[in-house]
């Protein structure tokens, strides 16, 4: 009943004509194709797609009727990102202009790299030496000295001990070292197919999805759908195991188990309910920052993004909400999701 009322919501619609990509972030159907052709000439991964000709919406082309992008890899679960994730400031979009005043919390992830650079922090906080009279050394480079002074004593140690073993070792029994031999080689030969079979086996399987957007008429922006496919036997993931790989803010809210229009099978979908407004929002900001950047004054007009970039700054905020599914956006775009005052 509900997918019946969304077609014919979505077919009540009159058709977007007139440009509002800048005044309202959404497109035509026309842009929609435009944009789309520039994700796929510089992103080859994503193709366009006709799908079931019978599904075919009138207002774009017969054989461009989605977008698509097949075996993404999703390495891990969100779980793993949720405990480094930064909101409010410059990384949150407070819209509540659009779908009910709720708000759009678009989530900052920490990098990698920013992650690596805390625990080291942590570690060296945690790094306590004492010094040869019982004080702790509170310079880093103290402590390295230490440390590759102890080694270096360790290492020496290590030395004379060695020679006393081969002295002692030195009219050993032939014989039993032979043997010893063999018995090593019979046993490398016999672990070789073992070790072998193991190395496929280190070969990390993960999950794959295939990513689809489609143009939503009612909405009149693109609207984003993901279907999962497990690691070990590549069977398509539940709607419960597709949750697992969405922001938990999102998951079952904005992001619900949806009939894709053009491919069968249960979809995880991003609603386009607030689509238009964080773009809106975000192209502001990309053409304030363009303003400064050319030293123009405050109020200053500086220069939009063209409609060709509109899915790239649209998929580059939608990683925000699916993290972990690494699929290819290619250009870099950064701009703050937070409205200009």
């Amino acid at each position: 009943m509900s997918s019946y009322l969304k077609s014919v919501r979505e077919w009540a619609t009159p058709t977007l004509k007139s440009s509002a990509f800048l005044s309202r972030g959404v497109l035509t159907p026309e842009e929609f194709v435009a944009a789309g052709d520039e994700l796929v000439y510089k992103c080859p991964t994503w193709s366009w797609e006709g799908g079931d000709p019978t599904k075919a919406k009138s207002y774009l082309p017969l054989d461009k009727q989605y977008l698509i992008t097949r075996n993404v890899p999703c390495p891990t679960r969100v779980s793993a990102l949720e405990n480094s994730i930064a909101t409010g400031g410059d990384g949150t979009a407070h819209i509540d202009d659009e779908c009910d005043g709720e708000d759009w919390l678009v989530s900052r992830i920490v990098s990698v790299e920013e992650q690596a650079k805390i625990r080291e922090q942590e570690l060296e906080d945690g790094f306590d030496i004492l010094d040869e009279e019982g004080e702790i050394m509170g310079d880093v480079q103290d402590k390295m000295a230490a440390v590759q002074v102890d080694d270096t004593k360790a290492d020496a140690a290590a030395v004379g001990a060695a020679e006393e073993d081969d002295d002692e070792d030195e009219y050993a029994d032939m014989a039993d070292f032979e043997d010893d031999n063999v018995l090593e080689d019979e046993a490398a030969v016999q672990a070789a197919p073992a070790a072998s079979a193991s190395a496929e086996d280190n070969i990390r399987k993960v999950r794959t999805y295939d990513l689809s957007i489609t143009y939503d008429k009612y909405y009149q922006t693109p609207r984003v759908w993901l279907m999962g496919y497990s690691a070990d036997s590549n069977q398509p993931l539940t709607g419960d195991e597709m949750m697992q790989d969405v922001m938990s803010d999102y998951a079952n809210r904005t992001v619900t188990i949806e009939t894709h229009p053009h491919v069968s099978g249960p979809h995880a979908s991003i609603h386009p309910c607030q689509h238009g407004a964080v773009m809106r929002t975000i192209v502001r900001n990309l053409t304030a920052s363009s303003s400064s950047d050319e030293g123009g004054e405050d109020g200053g007009t500086g220069k939009a993004p063209s409609i060709e970039m509109y899915l790239f700054i649209f998929l580059k905020f939608v990683s925000s909400i699916i993290p972990t599914i690494t699929y290819d956006f290619t250009q870099s775009v950064t701009a703050s999701t937070a409205k200009s005052k």
